[in-house]
């Protein structure tokens, strides 16, 4: 069986048993008892409530205590909840409220020293012995609480990379099983009605080259970590050999020099899912594949002279978006005055 409150009722119990000591010690009938043991549970049952309200549990607590121990008899340990509530309230993220109230309670200490007709009931040991104790709690107590913090955010940082590289790979997938598949599918219809056997043949020869190339690119995608040969855009030129092949008309116009390699990637990957969709939904008879640096940018353009139109928003669009956003880029898929367009703009 779990405990829910082990901390708060450890101290209760704490500060119960040494106040029955401290009465059964004294020898002399307690100094308004009832007040006494009111405050002593009210101070304890305010712990129970330290998670919700800890700044307010910490001020009930030194509240507690500043009635207690001017009025009652004799000094039980009651300033233990109000040194629990402190640690509590900084361990929360209140380390300047608790500060406060530590601050507070030793000026009133000061203040009442220094009004008492009875002489001093805190001595010079006993004043400094407190103000450390206090310094402490709220000392660790911060240290708790950052410690928490500095843990939460190497978890979330560690969730939000998993997160990235999921989605990375889903894109890698996509776009490299999309584009070869598009093709494939385009190639098998062409032979599946064709009445030419020369063409069929030729349609099973692409086929064959383009799943041996998907097989290729997605042993590249999940060799990445390895570093493979990661598709970059020396390669759009056997992009374009195999778009050819289904009878589209590819002209590129590439003119960049060494690019970083992630941006090379993007650079790709957003071609060939360009040209997946030409294959697949335009209709188009030629496209146009233009490449080149613009200042601090790398400008990556496919028009096609398709349907045109409103595409869309497929998985292909959103993960060529993503891909430039990722870069701190920007990517505009819309209709042109020939057909479609996808524009990039990819920082260096």
């Amino acid at each position: 069986m779990t405990i829910r409150y082990p901390a708060e009722i450890a101290v209760t119990v704490a500060v119960l048993a040494g106040s029955v000591l401290a009465v059964l010690n004294d020898g002399e009938p307690p100094r308004l008892a009832v007040l006494g043991w009111a405050l002593i549970v009210a101070a304890c049952a305010a712990l129970f409530f330290r998670r919700r309200f800890p700044v307010a549990v910490a001020a009930v607590t030194l509240a507690c205590c500043a009635v207690y121990y001017p009025l009652t008899d004799p000094d039980g340990i009651i300033i233990l909840t109000f040194a629990f509530a402190l640690y509590s309230s900084a361990a929360e993220g209140h380390v300047k409220p608790a500060a406060g109230l530590a601050a507070a309670s030793m000026l009133g200490v000061t203040a009442g020293e220094l009004t008492s007709t009875s002489g001093r009931h805190v001595d010079n040991f006993a004043f400094f012995l407190m103000t450390g104790w206090f310094i402490a709690v709220v000392a660790v107590g911060a240290v708790t609480h950052y410690r928490r913090e500095a843990e939460r955010s190497k978890e979330d940082e560690a969730r939000r990379r998993t997160t990235e590289e999921r989605l990375r790979i889903a894109r890698e997938l996509h776009d490299v099983l999309g584009h070869n598949l598009a093709l494939i599918n385009v190639q098998a219809g062409a032979a599946l009605h064709s009445k030419d056997a020369v063409q069929a043949q030729d349609a099973l020869g692409t086929i064959k080259r383009t799943s041996k190339e998907a097989l290729q690119e997605l042993r590249t995608t999940l060799g990445m970590l390895r570093q493979a040969d990661v598709p970059s855009v020396s390669r759009i030129s056997e992009l374009a050999e195999a778009v050819r092949a289904s009878g589209l008309t590819v002209r590129t116009e590439i003119d960049v020099k060494t690019l970083p390699p992630e941006v090379d990637l993007a650079a790709f990957r957003i071609v060939q899912e360009a040209l997946t969709n030409v294959t697949r939904h335009a209709a188009a008879s030629a496209v146009t594949i233009r490449i080149r640096e613009t200042g601090h940018d790398v400008s990556v353009q496919i028009e096609d002279d398709g349907r045109g139109g409103t595409a869309s928003p497929g998985n292909g669009i959103r993960g060529m978006t993503e891909r430039a956003e990722a870069l701190g880029g920007e990517l505009t898929a819309a209709a042109s005055e020939t057909g479609f367009r996808v524009h990039a703009r990819l920082p260096r």
